[in-house]
């Protein structure tokens, strides 16, 4: 590492090769989990001095627009293909989605989905963000979520994946279990934090459907092979998670949704998979020990 640069000490090195096993329930080689990101988006939001909301000038009809089609329409199309094949949702939530579009958070509740916080809104941002606005976030979130669906939240993903360099703990200390913010492993893993026990769950940028059709450039097709693919290895490996991160209004398009219900039949058909819930592959590392013998495995490689 260079002089001036310094590793902030999230997580603990630990190469790939003999780790301790990780097994699941019922003997699957791979936790499963599939996270719809319902948001909401503001046509006109505040202007951020970090971070434009959109790449038009304001207000961007056309960038608003195109995202609200996922709460009118392409919501309902991908929640039915998951549930047809046996798949629930853990909800990377915009919270304000609670008070303007209830129906959607009340048709995902009614089908047994789980929900963790994406912020308030995906136009504002925590850059910037003192102690005091990012606890009054996590209160708002909590509360939120809790008085829409009676869940309490176990999981975060920063709004538009931004953060401070207090988030982790402070979520953390409200009592959360695990982070999608952090991208560096295919394994649950321990997070360093000032208190109380943070997993890292395996989210993903790769398999990401906004990274597959705006970064790029997959046809449907593409993107159902890659995810097949990943998911082939990762069951391979056994002892591993994949997260399939959604946004309806990409993956709920007519010409989309076709090779990704292949993709949902070829998992629940192949027998290796645990389909799950990110709030029960967090409840299950810390329940059956795995967290400890992570934990312990890292001491290993430790520098002195």
């Amino acid at each position: 590492m260079r002089e001036g640069e310094k590793d902030p000490g999230l997580y603990d090195f630990r190469p790939y090769r003999d780790r301790p096993p990780i097994a699941w329930p019922g003997d699957k080689k791979v936790a499963v989990w599939v996270s719809p990101n319902l948001e909401y988006y503001e046509l006109d939001p505040p202007a951020s001095p970090h971070r434009k909301s959109w790449p038009m000038p304001h207000p961007d009809v056309v960038g608003y627009s195109h995202r609200d089609y996922a709460n009118r329409v392409a919501h309902w199309r991908m929640a039915d293909v998951m549930t047809k094949h046996g798949f629930p949702g853990s909800v990377s939530l915009s919270v304000a989605l609670c008070q303007h579009i209830p129906e959607v958070v009340e048709d995902a509740n009614a089908r047994g989905w789980e929900f963790f916080s994406h912020g308030t809104y995906n136009t504002r941002y925590s850059y910037g963000m003192d102690e005091a606005q990012e606890r009054s976030l996590i209160e708002d979130s909590i509360r939120t979520v809790r008085d829409a669906t009676g869940q309490t939240i176990k999981g975060w993903l920063a709004p538009a994946l931004t953060h401070t360099p207090r988030t982790l703990d402070l979520i953390a200390e409200y009592g959360l279990t695990y982070t999608c913010d952090l991208y560096h492993d295919d394994q649950p893993a321990p997070v360093h934090v000032r208190s109380g026990r943070l997993i890292s769950m395996p989210y993903s940028l790769e398999v990401n459907d906004h990274y597959g059709f705006f970064v790029y450039n997959m046809s449907p097709r593409d993107y159902a092979d890659t995810l097949i693919r990943q998911y082939e290895r990762l069951a391979e490996e056994g002892g591993t998670v994949m997260c399939i991160p959604l946004h309806s209004y990409l993956i709920g398009q007519p010409h989309r949704i076709g090779p990704f219900e292949e993709v949902l039949r070829h998992i629940a058909a192949d027998g290796r998979a645990w389909i799950t819930r990110s709030g029960d592959i967090a409840d299950h590392f810390l329940g059956a020990g795995h967290y400890d013998a992570v934990a312990a495995d890292a001491a290993r490689y430790e520098k002195g």
